[in-house]
């Protein structure tokens, strides 16, 4: 945009013409630094009027074509790869660019299904936790047209793997959106912007949600049915947007798939709630390793009813009670935490009936000399230190880690053809902050609570893995147990459960039922 003179400056040209050229020349010939303005005419712009707030040039996405097959159909299409600025709130220029990537089907003409009827193509955001991950786990794990290809069971890792065909996909059923949230993946804080801005509960929210907002206007999808799909902390994450769009911005979305997905800090701590949410997973994992005692190794179902029984009873009594509990109950307290968890009464006692995930993940398998994964309890691995009570890694996270990163750094600029030099952060390199609930326990239960009263329609699907360390199951379930909301909407909630742990999609039978699930919930 040129800046116009100031009108007595022309007033000036015009009348004294010549002389104000020959002025001109003469100062340029004391300052040699000075440009000579012969060719220069007047309302041209010097190179310092460049105004200062000039919005950078944005870039334009990637686009790219591929095919998939799922459900034996062959599902065609377009890929947009590329970042969206995040915009100050007067637009003068922007926060951050977040980096996406865009999933549409076409029909047989090539063009965008959504584009010939919106209302009739569903759009579903995903996103990972962390906080502080980018979203390669559901991207090329789960939800996406391709995927790494792993061990079928998930247990085995690998350095690197092949990225092939997902028939497990659901983009039949949904255009998707895989987004990373500012500082994760490929997306960055803009010049001059600080990161910390976006790196809290409530930044988090803000930020991804005005993606969501400007990312449905500019591709025309308002008149869509929009879902969120969130894992891990995607749970705030997914639960904090129910809340922000509608009422921020009147975006309202019809569902959230909530993917081992935790709302409540308090739920996977190592208090009393903590513990007595951790105790069925507990239950579940010693039954996968045939560390139950013979009636609970035959019957799994009878061992999980027990144990949620117990720990919603005489554990969450005995917890209560403290240092107040009678030693005899104590020890019978112990022994039956014993039978359900395969764990030695001694070290229950010495641990004050808390049995912290470190201590269970380091002392389940200790006479086999294992440990085992915090995100999936099925996963083992030798560990050298077998003295403490908190193993030195968690083989369910470094097994999959290298082939997570080899298959988004290959696929984003080989398939998608989106050229990056800087580094891709797989998981971690925020410097979070949970100011927003300083000297309170992160919960947005109120917000999701809030956001289902508002918005009637909306629902919720929550998938949860027997073997899930990192977010048990019952964290889940005591969650909406106590959510504050009319009997009227909790049929709007669905629950389904897998086999494996947190990412169950690893495990090729929970990846095609995970599937299953997630397209009758959008289709309903």
């Amino acid at each position: 945009m040129i800046r116009p003179l100031p009108c007595l400056a022309l007033l000036s040209l015009c009348t004294f013409g010549l002389s104000a050229l020959a002025d001109e020349k003469e100062e340029a010939a004391k300052n040699p630094e000075t440009e000579k303005k012969e060719d220069a005419k007047p309302g041209d712009k010097k190179p310092e009027d460049k105004p200062k707030d000039e919005k950078p040039k944005e870039e334009k996405p990637k686009e790219s074509k591929g095919s998939v097959t799922i459900a034996g159909q062959e599902v065609k299409y377009v890929a947009k790869t590329g970042t969206m600025p995040l915009l100050k709130e007067d637009g003068t220029g922007e926060r951050a660019r977040v980096f996406f990537v865009y999933y549409s089907v076409v029909g047989a003409d090539g063009k965008p299904l959504a584009s010939a009827d919106a209302t009739k193509r569903p759009i579903t955001f995903c996103f990972n936790g962390g906080p502080g991950s980018s979203a390669v786990w559901l991207h090329f794990g789960g939800l996406g047209p391709r995927k790494v290809e792993l061990d079928p069971q998930g247990l085995q890792g690998a350095p690197h793997a092949a990225v092939v065909p997902n028939p497990n996909s659901i983009l039949d059923a949904t255009d998707l959106v895989f987004i990373d949230p500012v500082g994760t993946g490929a997306s960055r804080p803009s010049k001059g912007e600080k990161g910390e801005q976006f790196w809290s509960v409530n930044g988090d929210i803000e930020s991804v949600g005005e993606f969501i907002r400007l990312f449905t206007t500019r591709e025309q999808r308002w008149e869509s049915p929009k879902f969120l799909c969130g894992e891990s902390y995607g749970g705030v994450r997914g639960s904090g947007l129910c809340d922000f769009l509608q009422g921020r911005h009147g975006l309202y979305v019809d569902g959230f798939i909530c993917i081992s997905g935790v709302m409540n800090f308090e739920n996977i701590d190592g208090g009393i709630p903590g513990s007595l949410c951790y105790l069925p997973s507990y239950t579940a994992t010693a039954h996968f390793h045939g560390k139950l005692p013979p009636d609970l190794q035959a019957d799994r179902a009878k061992a999980l009813a027990e144990s949620r029984a117990f720990a919603q009873g005489d554990y969450a009594l005995a917890l209560l009670k403290g240092a107040a509990l009678p030693a005899a109950e104590r020890t019978r307290i112990a022994e039956k935490l014993a039978r359900l968890t395969g764990l030695d009464r001694e070290l229950i006692e010495r641990a004050h009936l808390i049995i912290r995930p470190g201590v269970f993940f380091d002392n389940l398998l200790r006479k086999e000399g294992k440990i085992i994964g915090r995100f999936d309890g099925r996963v083992t691995s030798e560990d050298y230190e077998r003295m403490s009570n908190n193993p030195e890694f968690d083989p369910s996270y470094s097994n999959v880690y290298g082939s997570f990163a080899a298959a988004a750094n290959a696929s984003i600029r080989g398939d998608l053809g989106y050229d990056w030099d800087l580094p891709y952060r797989i998981l971690g390199g925020v410097n979070w902050s949970y100011h927003d609930f300083d000297g309170e326990v992160v919960n947005v239960e109120d917000r999701l609570a809030r956001a289902l009263k508002t918005n009637t329609h909306l629902r919720v699907l929550y998938c949860l893995g027997l073997r899930d360390l990192a977010v048990p199951m019952d964290s889940t379930l005591y969650t909406i147990d106590h959510l504050q909301i009319p009997d009227s909407v909790r049929p709007n909630l669905s629950f389904q459960y897998y086999e494996s742990g947190h990412m169950m999609y690893l495990n090729l039978p929970d990846a095609e039922k995970l599937r299953k699930d997630i397209v009758e919930f959008i289709r309903k």
